[in-house]
């Protein structure tokens, strides 16, 4: 059974396949992909990410669990990539006019993933403001949240993908289709998937015209950066999948140290035009 949602800016392909494949299961999976998105979407000037930019500075914010979690990874990926992840660069995204504005120009100096603390486990404060986006990391979480919910209802085997970011388990695999970066409309098949997850990030489909700016920004230095190239990891869940894409894109090193450490491998696949 195949079913297929917009959501996270993206369209979800849920597949299962049991004999008997569960509808409960199937929807429960959906509602957990959209909670993530309800807690965590930085358009929602409502959502808890919203909150937390809006107030974590000036008081306590209290936070859902399943955000608590990514923040909680998000901070774990930024200390072993030694700060090359960090959620914490939305504001040059605003400034470029990619994300939307929250707040007044040149009103605030932002800090980074690293100023936000926990008081408990889900009471956060953060000792500047900040102005975090999460999309770099929540949309591997809501397929992971996904294919939980598939678990929890019994279901054996299937595959969640997100717009590329995809998880597989149980006794079935998929073949991972990669876009060619020198043509992306043409995709390149580069093997299977049976258990675990693969996440890829590329500019090649991004949305601008020649005297914008990208939307990857590398937070040692603050600027925006371009690349022709793919980069894809494999990990056993698709949370770190999706960060550590972020990781190896910027860092353009496919054996970046936090990928052992994650038990993660790189794929780099290049634009050969412009080489």
């Amino acid at each position: 059974m195949i079913r297929c949602k917009p959501l996270l800016g993206t369209f979800v392909e849920i597949r299962i396949e049991d004999e008997s494949p569960s509808f409960k299961a199937l929807d429960e999976a959906f509602l957990a992909i959209e909670q993530v998105q309800s807690l965590m979407g930085f358009h929602n000037p409502d959502s808890e990410l919203s909150q937390i930019n809006a107030r974590s500075y000036l008081k306590p914010v209290r936070i859902h669990p399943r955000t608590a979690e990514v923040l909680t990874i998000a901070k774990e990926v930024y200390l072993q990539s030694q700060g090359i992840f960090n959620c914490g660069v939305g504001y040059r995204l605003v400034e470029a006019g990619l994300l939307p504005r929250h707040y007044k120009p040149n009103e605030y100096s932002f800090g980074g993933i690293e100023d936000l603390q926990f008081i408990e486990p889900s009471l956060v404060r953060s000792s500047l403001p900040l102005c975090l986006d999460l999309g770099g990391i929540a949309k591997g979480y809501a397929v992971d949240q996904a294919v939980e919910a598939l678990l929890a209802n019994g279901v054996q085997a299937g595959s969640v993908n997100a717009g590329g970011d995809m998880r597989v388990f149980g006794d079935c695999s998929r073949e991972i289709q990669i876009r060619n970066p020198s043509k992306p409309h043409e995709l390149i098949q580069i093997g299977s998937l049976t258990v675990g997850a693969i996440a890829t990030s590329s500019l090649y489909f991004a949305n601008r015209n020649t005297s914008s700016t990208s939307f990857m920004v590398n937070p040692l230095n603050q600027e925006q950066i371009e690349f022709s190239e793919s980069y894809s990891v494999v990990a056993s869940s698709c949370v770190y999948a999706d960060a550590l894409t972020k990781v190896v894109s910027i860092s353009r090193n496919t054996h970046h140290p936090c990928l052992n450490y994650f038990s993660a491998q790189a794929i780099s696949i290049p634009n050969t035009q412009s080489l």
